[in-house]
C-alpha cells in the first residue's frame, strides 16, 4: 500500500496508475487522513454496451421556455 498526498497524487497520477495495475493500492491522504484509495479494477471484467434510451424514465417535465434564449444573452447569440 503505497500512502501519497492530494497533492503528490494529482501530479504523478499516470505513474500512481502504473503501480497500481502491478497489484499496488494508493490511499490518498489530506491533512493526514484517508480520503481516497485507488485500486485496479479486474481486467478480466467486461463492462454491458450502453443501451440509448435507459435514462427516458429520469426526465420528469420539460419547461415550455426550455429553449428560449435566457434574458441577457441576446448579443452572444449572433
Amino acid at each position: 500500500m503505497v500512502l501519497v498526498t492530494l497533492e503528490e497524487a494529482s501530479g504523478r497520477l499516470s505513474n500512481l496508475i502504473e503501480n497500481m495495475n502491478s497489484g499496488e493500492e494508493v490511499i490518498i491522504t489530506q491533512d493526514s487522513l484517508p480520503i481516497a484509495k485507488l485500486v485496479a479494477y479486474p481486467k478480466d471484467t467486461v463492462l454491458p454496451p450502453r443501451q440509448p434510451g435507459t435514462a427516458k424514465h429520469l426526465i420528469l417535465f420539460m419547461a415550455d421556455d426550455f429553449d428560449d434564449t435566457p434574458e441577457g444573452f441576446e448579443e452572444y447569440m449572433q
